[in-house]
């Protein structure tokens, strides 16, 4: 009944998810945001101490409900850790109503072709399992495009449907991530070569099977429709990918269909150093425009 349950959330798309899967190479960027400079920690244990911190305190903030926030994707050891003494995956479905997904690529492989590919994943099938036992509904993967590469595009979309495929047969929902970055001058031919991968990878899945898709958000208004209405795609959600809140907001709400899985333009403005009445107030505020922008199609 989880499941279903959860797999009903995710199809209305009614909010939108958090992006709360910041890894070690990009953890102390985020922490940096947050205030806490890396004078303030010694070795990764403790720097993961503290990012759970920080994402423990958003995750039990008052507006970090369901409602509005409909999942959150998760870093690893985010999901081995609690908050109030239960698993992190247990806590945000039973205490915020909120579907747990996994990142699990481990970073990018050297850039060839226009793109960067995910690295192997040692041990893949184990932690899916282990992700499953822990309560998890999908995970996340993420590769990148940084040219109008025909050959290079179509690596990166097999790669991830390859992997895609590994996730279904765990009983998980995929979330491939093909992210185009926004500051190339093709973004235009990129972002279509994109679609026509992805549209020719989705007539080769398996009838019955649906993934999701997380996506750039695009140059050109509802490009991504045909990815949104396509029976085989559960949700078509974006990144914010560099763009500040209000910018990504404004893209977004022109794009029907496609909700909001935003990390650094959801903490945007969140310090350590706020006290918990300034933190509240000031995440509420993120989601509230992540939310509208995310529900204005």
């Amino acid at each position: 009944m989880t499941n279903a349950a959860q797999t009903e959330q995710m199809k209305k798309g009614n909010g939108f998810i958090a992006a709360l899967d910041q890894s070690g190479g990009s953890t102390p960027k985020a922490l940096r945001l947050y205030g806490v400079t890396e004078s303030e920690y010694s070795g990764e244990e403790e720097m993961f101490d503290l990012i759970h911190k920080m994402r423990s305190r958003i995750i039990k903030s008052p507006a970090f409900t369901g409602e509005k926030v409909i999942a959150a994707i998760l870093f690893e050891q985010t999901m081995d850790r609690e908050i109030d003494g239960k698993p992190t995956a247990t806590f945000l479905w039973e205490e915020r109503h909120v579907v747990p997904f996994l990142k699990i690529d481990k970073g990018l492989e050297a850039e060839k072709n226009g793109v960067q590919l995910m690295k192997p994943i040692p041990g893949v099938d184990a932690l899916l399992d282990r992700a499953a036992k822990a309560g998890i509904f999908g995970t996340k993967e993420r590769s990148v495009i940084n040219a109008a590469n025909r050959e290079g595009i179509y690596d990166a979309v097999a790669q991830q449907f390859e992997l895609g495929k590994t996730v279904l047969a765990h009983g998980l929902m995929p979330i491939i991530e093909p992210e185009v970055t926004i500051s190339i001058a093709d973004k235009v031919e990129a972002e279509a070569i994109l679609r026509e991968a992805i549209l020719e990878q989705l007539e080769q899945l398996e009838d019955g099977k649906q993934v999701m898709l997380k996506l750039t958000l695009p140059t050109v208004p509802n490009f991504y429709k045909p990815l949104v209405d396509h029976p085989k795609v559960l949700k078509v959600v974006a990144l914010s990918g560099g763009y500040s809140r209000d910018e990504a907001n404004e893209i977004l709400s022109q794009n029907t269909g496609i909700i909001a899985s935003f990390s650094r333009a959801l903490t945007e403005g969140l310090s350590a150093q706020q006290s918990d009445d300034e933190f509240n107030d000031a995440l509420r505020e993120a989601i509230i425009s992540i939310h509208k922008a995310s529900v204005a199609g």
